[in-house]
């Protein structure tokens, strides 16, 4: 079936939005069809090595990808998004604002009006970025570890870990509201991160809470290696990080009452998953995992559609891990949790970014003076519609598990 033509104004609108030089953003919204995947597109000027770009974010359910595109291409991928996938676009230039309302493509209406600020584009693409531990701010863990001097200024053979730390700061300050949540009376904030490693990531979350949102916290770092254990409890003496603790043992046999953030970001193999066991047996309201070695579906996978694709043995290794992972979402989200798989700056001596970031879905509420017959009919429409999701999580994850013939260790976690 042939396609509607292109109206020819909409054609010219576009072409002057990205040649004239004035556009700052562009934003195209109102999906034609629920089936579209992304919810909005923006493009944006960006200046590169190779010349003046528009850049395009789409912006999905759990994801938002990036494109790059020249003029032309440009013009060409905002008139297929306008005419196929969406209804509205709302165009911010330096000297004016336009919306386009196009509930039928063919026949779109065009509103103009003088801009509320006269901003000129922003170009560079590496604009410095707002850390929420500044280069050239000293900060004291990461001068005693040696990321930066004594002045702030962070050494460049360490700016990919400056980086990272950062990133996982981010992530920590998007939970935060549901971490910090009708917060147990009388005791402090618990995080434990399992396999912590020499421990950048600990002293960085310690920072962050202790210092910066001055919370009251105890934190726990576990690792296998007893050297590594007496460096960092060494380190947090001289920091006077006194909420702070390392001890050696294997996250399988650890023991405790309550946690409410658990982190685990280089656990291997199985030890991923008796992190995320502890932790929902603890009903922690966070959890931060960036799994790596899955291999323990690669002995059992079995699958007579999938076997001319699991001969070949990369493949069948990168089907594992996602398996493993997907199934471990699953699992999670049958728990009650909401979760979302979302990129992370690789470790050092693994290329897995993928983490599992798990956040406990309607927590118990407290019950008030002022609560109203409202907020308790509120209160357990969600309980009941989080259970209808959880259980529909546990029906997919049984499908997915017995599909391919497996038997993960997470299946452990009822």
């Amino acid at each position: 079936m042939d396609k509607v033509a292109p109206p020819e104004k909409l054609n010219t609108l576009f072409t002057s939005v990205f040649t004239e030089g004035q556009l700052i953003k562009m934003t195209l919204s109102d999906r034609r069809l629920k089936s579209i995947p992304y919810t909005k597109v923006t493009f944006r000027p960006v200046k590169l090595a190779a010349g003046l770009r528009f850049q395009a974010e789409y912006v999905y359910e759990k994801k938002v990808t990036h494109e790059n595109l020249n003029d032309e291409e440009a013009i060409l991928r905002a008139m297929a998004l306008m005419t196929e996938d969406f209804k509205q676009a709302n165009i911010f230039l330096s000297d004016r604002e336009i919306q386009v309302l196009a509930a039928k493509s063919d026949r779109p209406r065009i509103v103009e009006k003088a801009a509320v600020k006269k901003d000129l584009p922003v170009l560079s693409h590496n604009q410095a970025k707002k850390y929420i531990i500044p280069d050239g701010s000293p900060c004291d863990f990461l001068i005693r570890l040696g990321v930066m001097d004594e002045n702030g200024k962070v050494f460049q053979r360490h700016y990919g870990k400056f980086r990272q730390i950062n990133r996982y700061l981010e992530i920590v300050e998007d939970v935060y509201p549901a971490l910090t949540a009708s917060p147990q009376k009388d005791r402090p904030l618990r995080i434990i991160d399992f396999g912590c490693g020499k421990a950048y990531l600990t002293f960085a979350i310690y920072y962050y809470l202790k210092i910066l949102k001055q919370r009251d916290v105890e934190i726990i770092g576990l690792d296998l290696k007893e050297d590594v254990i007496q460096f960092c409890n060494q380190v947090a003496k001289d920091l006077g990080y006194g909420q702070l603790q390392f001890l050696m043992g294997d996250i399988a046999d650890y023991t405790s009452d309550h946690a409410d953030m658990v982190v685990t970001l280089h656990a291997c193999d199985t030890a991923t998953d008796y992190a995320l066991i502890n932790a929902v047996a603890w009903n922690t309201k966070v959890i931060l995992s960036v799994p790596c070695c899955q291999h323990e579906l690669f002995r059992q996978i079995q699958n007579d559609l999938h076997q001319p694709m699991l001969k070949y043995g990369i493949l069948k290794d990168r089907l594992t891990e996602y398996l493993t992972d997907g199934l471990r979402g699953l699992k999670l989200e049958a728990c009650g949790y909401d979760v979302a798989m979302i990129e992370f700056t690789s470790l050092e001596h693994t290329a897995r970014n993928i983490m599992i970031k798990a956040v406990k879905a309607n927590p118990s509420f407290e019950a008030t003076n002022t609560e109203t017959a409202a907020d308790r009919r509120s209160q357990s429409a969600a309980a009941r519609a989080s259970a209808k999701k959880a259980d529909r999580a546990q029906e997919q994850y049984e499908a997915l598990r017995d599909f391919y013939h497996v038997n993960p260790t997470i299946d452990k976690l009822k």
